[in-house]
C-alpha cells in the first residue's frame, strides 16, 4: 500500500457538488424479499424526485449483477462482497450530491449495518418493504420462488435461506396493503427535508 497516494484533499468537496446541484446527497436503501416491491417503489420514487428537479440514481440488484458484480455468485462470502461493492459505489454517488436509491434484498442486519457504515449513518435511510412472503410468492414475476421450492435454486432468501427483518428501519411499507403512491409518499415525506441544501 506504500505506492498509493490518494488525492481526496485536492478534489472539490462534497459541499461544492451539493451547492452546484442544489440538493444534498442521500442513500435510500430498500430491503425486503424478492417480489416485495422494492424495485417498483424505487422506480416510482426516482420519477417523483426527477419531477421535482432532483438528480438521483437507482442501483438495482439485477442491474448491478449484470455489470460491476457479474463475477459474484450467491455464496455467503459473495453476498457480503456484493453489498460491500454496492455500498462503496453508493458512497461515491452520495458524496457527489446525488440522491441514490438502492434496491437489494440484503437479507440480514450485519450486511445492512456494513453498508450504512461505509456510506455513513447520517446519509443512510433504511426502507423495509415488509410485504408478506405469501404475496411475494404469488407475484413471483421471475419464477424464482417456484424454482426454489423445487430445489432448483439453492440458498434462496425466504425459502432455503433466512431473511432477517431490520431492527429499526427508518421507514416500513407493505406493498400488499398500501397503493404505490402511498408507499412513495411515505418515503418522500421522510427524505425531502434531508435533501434540502443549507446555504
Amino acid at each position: 500500500m506504500n505506492h498509493i497516494y490518494p488525492i481526496f484533499d485536492k478534489m472539490l468537496s462534497r459541499h461544492d457538488k451539493e451547492q452546484l446541484l442544489g440538493q444534498r446527497g442521500l442513500m435510500i436503501w430498500f430491503t425486503g424479499l424478492s417480489g416485495s416491491g422494492k424495485s417498483t417503489v424505487a422506480i416510482a420514487l426516482e420519477r417523483e424526485l426527477h419531477k421535482r428537479g432532483l438528480l438521483c440514481r437507482i442501483l438495482d440488484g439485477d442491474n448491478i449483477r449484470c455489470g460491476i458484480n457479474n463475477n459474484l455468485g450467491f455464496s455467503p462470502a459473495d453476498r457480503v462482497e456484493n453489498i460491500r461493492r454496492i455500498a462503496e459505489v453508493g458512497k461515491l454517488f452520495v458524496d457527489t450530491g446525488i440522491i441514490t436509491i438502492a434496491a437489494f434484498i440484503s437479507p440480514n442486519n450485519e450486511l445492512r449495518k456494513m453498508a450504512a457504515g461505509i456510506i455513513g449513518k447520517d446519509d443512510f435511510v433504511e426502507v423495509y418493504v415488509d410485504t408478506p412472503i405469501e404475496v411475494c410468492e404469488q407475484r413471483d414475476v421471475k419464477g424464482l420462488y417456484a424454482k426454489a421450492r423445487r430445489g432448483e435454486i439453492k440458498d434462496f432468501t425466504g425459502v432455503s435461506a433466512p431473511f432477517e427483518a431490520p431492527e429499526n428501519p427508518d421507514i416500513k411499507i407493505d406493498t400488499s396493503s398500501a397503493p404505490l403512491d402511498v408507499s412513495v409518499g411515505a418515503v418522500l415525506d421522510y427524505i425531502l427535508p434531508k435533501i434540502e441544501v443549507t446555504k
